[in-house]
């Protein structure tokens, strides 16, 4: 006797593989569930054309004709989502607009979707491409959005007691790191000069900014290369900038060059529903990690255990001195972070919590 697959639908805004959020919450565990037994099938707001256009400059006239028939299509796609087994949601059915599919699909046809959040995607934030229309976003919908769920997933403890306000049914599952897979040296990478590095977006990198007299004071004692890994140049200068455009082939190669990760935030309440993800990325590779005790990074750093939690300008400077005159030191938190990384952020650490969801 044949047992029938159970299908999966995952609705999400953006098309596969390009949005980290997307990449590090689910994907990684497409295999995983697939060798379970399961079908799934993808259906992002955004195609990868339109997904190239909406964060170019301009183009508004486009973007807006991309968005209506994105909208078009999704709204023919509501109906048909009693089919599937489950319903998987990623932070939004539709990239702009009201809550109007789910509505839709949850007190019109029943569906019970399963919703999934990494942010804190009820606040704005936006890039400077798109400042001018970002209230078409209306952040006011995710209550809503939670509220119809039948589950809730998210990333860290803050985003869960959010969620909690408007769902019972949340499930704290972290963003993780496939260090099976993907997040692993296959090389020694060797270096002339010791390595500080970021990685990031351009819309996080107003983070880097208080730590521009840091490195230039550092620059005076020390000799090293200050690694920025981004889809955008920085606008400040320094003596021992080096600036890698990110590239998805090239990612892990890059942040391999790094002898020491930064990952400085400001404490408000968008930072603080981010889930640690630059952090886990420097511990996976066994790289030192100097972080600001905002948010989830307090839960997954232990300060001079696995990383080290830095808060004013002066801590900072310590602590990256420290690293750079002590390689055991280095070493030391470098190995201690990958074990905390596999040990409870990894994606065998947690695909069983996956699982479960389609149980």
């Amino acid at each position: 006797m044949t047992t029938l697959r159970k299908k999966i639908i995952i609705l999400s805004p953006y098309p596969f593989g390009s949005a980290p959020s997307q990449r590090f919450r689910y994907e990684q565990y497409l295999d995983y569930l697939e060798s379970n037994g399961f079908i799934i099938e993808l259906k992002p707001f955004l195609n990868q054309k339109a997904w190239d256009i909406l964060y170019q400059r301009g183009k508004y006239l486009k973007k807006v004709m991309i968005m209506l028939q994105s909208f078009i299509l999704r709204f023919f796609l509501i109906p048909k989502l009693r089919r599937y087994d489950y319903v998987f949601v990623h932070r939004e059915m539709a990239h702009f607009g009201p809550p109007v599919f789910e509505l839709i699909a949850a007190k019109i046809f029943g569906v019970k979707y399963i919703y999934d959040f990494d942010d804190a995607i009820w606040l704005p934030n936006y890039s400077d491409s798109n400042a001018k229309i970002h209230w078409i976003k209306c952040y006011w919908k995710v209550p809503f959005c939670i509220k119809w769920a039948d589950k809730v997933t998210v990333g860290n403890d803050y985003l869960a007691a959010y969620a909690g306000k408007y769902n019972k049914n949340v499930m704290v599952i972290p963003t993780t790191i496939d260090t099976k897979n993907y997040h692993f040296k296959n090389s020694s990478v060797q270096n002339d000069k010791i390595t500080i590095g970021w990685t990031g977006t351009i819309t996080t990198m107003g983070y880097l900014d208080v730590l521009v007299p840091v490195i230039e004071k550092l620059e005076r004692e020390f000799e090293f290369d200050f690694v920025v890994i981004s889809n955008r140049a920085p606008a400040f200068q320094l003596k021992s900038l080096q600036f890698i455009e990110w590239n998805k082939d090239t990612e892990i190669a890059d942040l391999s060059r790094l002898d020491i990760g930064l990952m400085p935030l400001i404490e408000d309440k968008w930072s603080s529903g981010k889930c640690g993800f630059k952090a886990l990325q420097y511990m996976s590779l066994g790289i030192p990690c100097v972080a600001s005790p905002v948010g989830v990074n307090v839960k997954i750093i232990q300060n001079g255990v696995n990383g080290i939690l830095a808060t004013t300008q002066e801590d900072y400077y310590l602590a990256l001195k420290s690293l750079l005159q002590n390689g055991t030191l280095r070493a030391e938190l470098g190995n201690q972070g990958k074990v905390t990384v596999n040990d409870y952020y990894s994606v065998e650490a947690n695909k069983r919590n996956y699982l479960s969801l389609f149980n």
